[in-house]
């Protein structure tokens, strides 16, 4: 009663099937059973013990399940030996155009990114040519004012006439 539940236990099991089927090519679950013997061990309290022990190989068995060799490679002619080369040839001059083609891209972009750089560069330059120009004109001014402002409280101080000043200055 506990064999053949074991055996259909094992037929059900999809690891079996997978390692028998790595072995053989045409996969027979029912050829694997005969070839393995099931004895069961004393019953204990967490379930049911077996011991599986597999058969030596019979004869008709082992004419069955031998491995079959590839088929062997026709002889390839001169002509198809040429047609390989030139289509190996093709793909090397494909591959190469294409590389070729990758290189010219990533040099276009980096001179385009060469001339955005160089451009933000120019256009710095200008803005802060500019702002130093009117930084400086700012100083100027404020220079002139603050030299009139000093000029007229000196005049009030000394109370010269300005022509006299102007004189001294020039000397």
């Amino acid at each position: 009663c506990v064999v053949p539940a074991y055996k259909e236990k094992m037929k059900e099991l999809s690891m079996l099937s997978l390692i028998c089927s790595c072995f053989i090519r045409s996969f027979d679950i029912d050829r694997c059973l005969v070839d393995m013997e099931v004895k069961p061990i004393n019953k204990r309290a967490s379930g049911q013990a077996f011991e599986v022990i597999l058969k030596p190989p019979t004869p008709v068995s082992e004419v069955a399940h031998s491995i079959t060799s590839p088929p062997k490679k026709r002889d390839m002619s001169l002509e198809d030996i040429q047609k390989k080369l030139e289509a190996a040839e093709n793909r090397r001059r494909s591959q190469e155009a294409q590389v070729l083609r990758a290189l010219a891209e990533k040099r276009e972009h980096e001179r385009d990114v060469l001339l955005k750089a160089m451009e933000e560069n120019s256009n710095f330059s200008k803005m802060a040519e500019e702002k130093l120009i009117l930084k400086m004109e700012q100083n100027k001014e404020n220079r002139e004012a603050y030299l009139a402002a000093m000029m007229e409280r000196l005049l009030e101080k000394v109370k010269i006439s300005p022509q006299k000043i102007i004189c001294v200055i020039m000397e």
